[in-house]
């Protein structure tokens, strides 16, 4: 039993085997915090009062407010600010008692452009003690989009100067 030591039948020791999706991972995760770090540490820029793109409500806020203002004579039927719809009930004109109106407005985006304001109207008139729908000159949506939109240029060129 001299000079003899236990062998001992373990495996040889070998280097750790990485499998190549975690290499791929750890390198994407460096990468990613390394685009990040160079992030930081500059300001942002102050954020324009009169912004074209105002979100507090859902859409822009001039268009709802100018929308508000310009059916502001006919009852409201839905104000939905966070979808951006406002749906009027039937308006008769008091000079006008054969005839009546509905409106619908719909802002369709954030921003303050004309193709961010969708407008549909409805028409009926009194024939024989019943309304009866008729049709609504294209000139009339037309003329209220444009009072929409120069209401709200008006109200936003106002929040600069005010």
């Amino acid at each position: 039993m001299t000079g003899t030591f236990p062998t001992s039948h373990a495996a040889p020791v070998t280097a750790p085997r990485f499998p190549i999706r975690r290499v791929l991972g750890i390198g994407l995760g460096l990468a990613a915090a390394t685009m990040l770090s160079a992030c930081g540490g500059k300001e942002r820029p102050a954020p324009d009062v009169a912004a074209s793109r105002v979100t507090t409500i859902g859409v822009n806020s001039y268009l709802w407010r100018a929308s508000l203002d310009a059916l502001s004579f006919m009852p409201l039927m839905q104000a939905d600010s966070s979808g951006g719809v406002i749906v009027t009930d039937w308006y008769t004109n008091p000079s006008n008692p054969g005839e009546r109106v509905k409106v619908s407005v719909t802002i369709l985006d954030q921003d303050l452009r004309a193709d961010a304001l969708r407008i549909a109207a409805s028409r009926e008139v009194a024939q024989g003690g019943n309304w009866v729908a008729a049709p609504v000159q294209a000139a009339t949506v037309q003329k209220l989009e444009d009072i929409i939109l120069t209401r709200a240029r008006d109200l936003r060129r106002n929040s600069v100067s005010g």
